[in-house]
């Protein structure tokens, strides 16, 4: 008895793991497209930058300018993503075993994990332009 039921379970398992990987590899494509648009953002900004931090910005403040970029790009995402998984959930609730299509731990945990991913590509290049040296950077330009 045992083995007809994991037989039928082993496509609904399989399905599972599928959308397991495709959720990781959006979450690490998410990551590396805020990484990328920050990066960007402070090579662009680079002048800007080196005059914010010659007329006396201190290096948290530029930080924080950035990181708040990158989590206001993660919170219009979430809401979509919020939205989205709201309405597919009920479609998808047939590979539920356990979870409601609503259940709030779950959306917690997933808007905790990506908000935590976010920040942590947003910091890298953060940091990076809070270390801007601004006597270089005026004299490249």
């Amino acid at each position: 008895m045992q083995d007809y039921y994991a037989a039928s379970l082993a496509r609904t398992s399989f399905t599972l793991v599928l959308l397991g990987i495709a959720g990781a590899m959006a979450l690490a494509l998410g990551v590396i497209g805020i990484y990328g648009v920050i990066a960007y953002v402070v090579s662009q900004r680079k002048r800007e930058l080196g005059i914010r931090s010659a007329l006396g910005a201190r290096p948290p403040q530029l930080q924080r300018m950035f990181l708040r970029q990158g989590l206001t790009l993660t919170a219009v995402g979430l809401v979509i993503g919020v939205v989205a998984a709201a309405a597919l959930g009920r479609w998808m609730s047939s590979l539920l075993f356990g979870v409601s299509p609503f259940d709030l731990a779950t959306y917690a945990a997933a808007l905790g994990v990506t908000t935590v991913a976010a920040a942590l590509a947003s910091y890298v290049p953060a940091r990076r332009a809070a270390t801007i040296d601004p006597i270089e950077t005026l004299r490249a330009e």
